[in-house]
């Protein structure tokens, strides 16, 4: 039910449809939405070459990150063969079959918490990222809304990156305010049944990321020979035979550079929003 061609499509354009509808009323009409440098999301969105991957990375500051994040003007947020491939917590989107069926139409791929980076949808993802697709991912894994560094990064995203067949594009996004739009202890440590408005959202698009993964590999065989860590768990199948070590020391290099990446980010966009104020 989550291919394109399900019931001729229309399932999934009448659910993009709408759901683009519901974050352009909560970007634009409820609340007021500044975004930075989104002429390059919306050309990396509309014409990357071909064949060529997107993964793009944010923090996560609340439930309706995705998909008001992309409703912002002058995105294609009611096209359904341009719109984001998410990763999406299978506790909480996938409840049950109505849940189930929403949101994979809707191009949403269920991940299970703690399932690994190696778990059957994950290699979903993966073929999306085969066939040319957009791929958004939140690689801090869950939702936080205190003003704070990025944490530690889930090397979930950085397993996608080294095993795409085409090198994505990688680019990253810091928001502000939707932890005011929808606060998770709005009234009884609940979040509230409806978004909040009168609130500023701030999206600070940064520039694409390169990644030289054969010279990443090459160290991380090389920072990997003196480690003997192994649950036997891992495949050797992917990656040109890489052993666990390796691979373990090739993600957290990756994982390394998006977070200092969206780190540095962040702390420009507090200068871009203090500007805006």
């Amino acid at each position: 039910m989550g291919r394109a061609n399900h019931l001729g499509g229309l399932p999934r354009k009448l659910v993009i449809t709408a759901v683009g509808a519901f974050g352009n009323a909560v970007a634009n009409l409820l609340n007021t939405t500044t975004v930075h440098n989104g002429d390059t999301l919306i050309q990396l969105v509309r014409s990357r070459p071909a064949g060529v991957p997107l993964i793009t990375v944010s923090n996560h500051m609340s439930t309706l990150d995705d998909p008001v994040m992309w409703a912002f003007k002058g995105f294609p947020i009611f096209d359904a063969k341009l719109a984001r491939w998410v990763l999406a917590a299978e506790d909480i989107c996938f409840k049950n079959t109505v849940l189930s069926y929403f949101f994979r139409i809707g191009k949403c791929i269920p991940i299970t918490r703690g399932g690994g980076i190696y778990q059957e949808h994950m290699n979903e993802a993966l073929d999306r990222l085969t066939d040319g697709a957009w791929l958004h991912t939140f690689p801090e894994g869950k939702v936080c809304q205190e003003d704070a560094p990025i944490r530690r990064l889930k090397w979930g995203t950085a397993s996608l990156i080294a095993r795409a067949p085409v090198t994505p594009i990688v680019l990253p996004i810091i928001h502000h305010g939707f932890e005011k739009v929808m606060p998770e202890n709005y009234a009884f440590g609940r979040r509230p049944p409806v978004p909040l408005w009168n609130q500023e959202i701030k999206i600070v698009v940064g520039e694409p990321m390169e990644f030289n993964l054969p010279a990443l590999t090459e160290m991380a065989l090389s920072q990997s020979r003196d480690s003997s860590s192994s649950s036997g768990q891992w495949p050797r199948t992917i990656l040109g035979g890489l052993n666990e070590a390796a691979q373990r020391c090739l993600y957290m290099t990756i994982s390394d550079q998006i977070r200092t990446t969206l780190e540095n980010l962040r702390n420009f966009s507090k200068s871009y929003v203090k500007a805006e104020q």
